[in-house]
């Protein structure tokens, strides 16, 4: 590929509208999703009611505030098809979530969904460089998931040649990049880091790959792995941000020209910041939790949709929509230890700041009694064991462990127990996302 940053006359006029076209767009599509939902929804039309709101209370934007929240316990409890707008029969397509912490949460496409979805997708590739005509290597698992077909679709909307690799058989997949010579590949950067790591035990070096550019999401992802992922890979790391409540990948992506937080595609999603335990809408810039209320889906319709999420809304740069800065964790995965308000992602800072370290980690939660304990499970990196030429100065796991040790004691303010293992100690993501925490605490009652 020869790599060049979109142009004007590339985007879609939408991408490049005034800030007023932009809102009147988004006022008529909020009142249609609004009424679309209370028509159709027992569930909306009950929380509406209940909230003292109907639909035709949105005179404005800000009018949204004063409608309830959805939240994934609401579309558990309406599992399966409860919050559908349309009969079953209009449905194209179900994706579900794993269900690994409770009742699987469902959601529905009718066909001018799946389009949507596509044309989303298609737009972020192309924001992150992607051109027509060339070849995306898929290795977000397929299935009920939604990250492989949503990025297949959009790859191809796209009028891209697509690998449709799915996730695991970490061997082959490089063997296909190898032999396919793909520009683009679409993975979570967990499992990146994986392939990576492939092209090393092989002989070879991921960053003389075809690869150029890497669009990745599914997790959050900290700027350090970022850096650490294009100085192996040799590539453009670019984040992509979704969630299947809202439709999946493709609510936001970042440009490759800026790489300053992905756009969110607010033609069709509408975001707000609010504060996490009062549930007050926050001004563009502080930090909070992300919300989104879908302005076009039809199968079903998402009202203020809770991500869990924590960022920040930023103004437009390469776009003219707003962007979101880094996912810097979720109000729900937070961890309060001894009083102490601990992301996983403050850690994984700290390890990707030390060379001979792997940016592979766990975090092993346990209770002494009344206090919380922290394991961290971290790995000495595979190139500076196997490589006749890695440096001898280099330090014991031990030494490690206490370095590591000491930065969370000073930068988190936690005290932890840290161990290095040897390579591919810790376990590794094959599908999907990365677990990075393991909490063994029992509930206090």
């Amino acid at each position: 590929m020869v790599q060049r940053t979109p142009q004007p006359g590339d985007l879609e006029p939408i991408e490049l509208a005034s800030k007023d076209a932009l809102q009147a767009l988004q006022l008529q599509r909020m009142q249609w999703s609004l009424r679309h939902a209370y028509d159709n929804v027992p569930h909306y039309r009950a929380a509406f009611d209940a909230a003292g709101v109907h639909p035709d209370d949105l005179r404005s934007l800000t009018d949204l505030a004063k409608f309830p929240f959805t939240g994934k316990k609401d579309l558990r409890a309406n599992y399966p098809f409860g919050m559908f707008a349309v009969p079953i029969d209009q449905v194209a397509r179900v994706h579900a979530s794993s269900g690994t912490t409770g009742q699987p949460t469902v959601v529905g496409y009718t066909q001018n969904d799946i389009d949507t979805w596509a044309n989303v997708v298609a737009r972020s590739i192309r924001a992150a460089g992607g051109r027509r005509g060339d070849m995306v290597h898929i290795a977000y698992g397929y299935g009920l998931f939604t990250g492989g077909l949503g990025a297949h679709y959009g790859a191809e909307r796209m009028g891209c040649t697509v690998i449709p690799m799915s996730g695991g058989q970490t061997e082959k997949q490089v063997q296909l990049i190898r032999d396919f010579k793909p520009t683009i590949i679409m993975v979570t950067p967990s499992y990146m880091l994986n392939i990576i790591e492939e092209f090393t035990r092989q002989g070879m070096d991921a960053a003389d790959s075809s690869l150029k550019v890497g669009i990745f999401g599914a997790e959050p992802w900290t700027g350090a792995m970022r850096t650490e992922i294009e100085a192996r890979a040799g590539i453009d790391a670019v984040d992509i941000y979704g969630l299947s409540e809202v439709i999946g990948p493709g609510v936001a992506s970042e440009c490759i020209e800026s790489k300053d937080g992905p756009v969110i595609w607010e033609d069709h999603f509408y975001p707000e910041i609010i504060d996490p335990d009062t549930g007050e809408v926050l001004p563009d810039g502080e930090e909070g939790e992300l919300v989104f209320t879908s302005l076009t889906k039809e199968a079903m319709p998402i009202i203020r949709y809770r991500t869990r999420d924590l960022t920040r809304l930023l103004p437009a740069t390469s776009r003219s929509m707003r962007r979101i800065d880094k996912i810097t964790g979720r109000s729900d995965d937070m961890l309060i230890i001894r009083g102490v308000n601990v992301f996983p992602t403050q850690i994984e800072e700290l390890i990707l700041k030390m060379p001979h370290l792997a940016p592979h980690y766990q975090l092993i939660v346990t209770r002494d009694g009344y206090l919380d304990q922290v394991e961290v499970l971290a790995e000495v990196r595979f190139d500076l064991v196997s490589s006749t030429s890695a440096p001898t100065s280099t330090p014991t796991s031990d030494a490690l462990a206490r370095e590591l040790q000491h930065a969370i004691k000073t930068h988190v303010g936690i005290s932890t127990m840290v161990r290095v293992l040897p390579p591919d100690s810790v376990e590794r993501t094959l599908t999907g996302k990365a677990k990075r925490v393991i909490d063994r605490r029992p509930e206090l009652t």
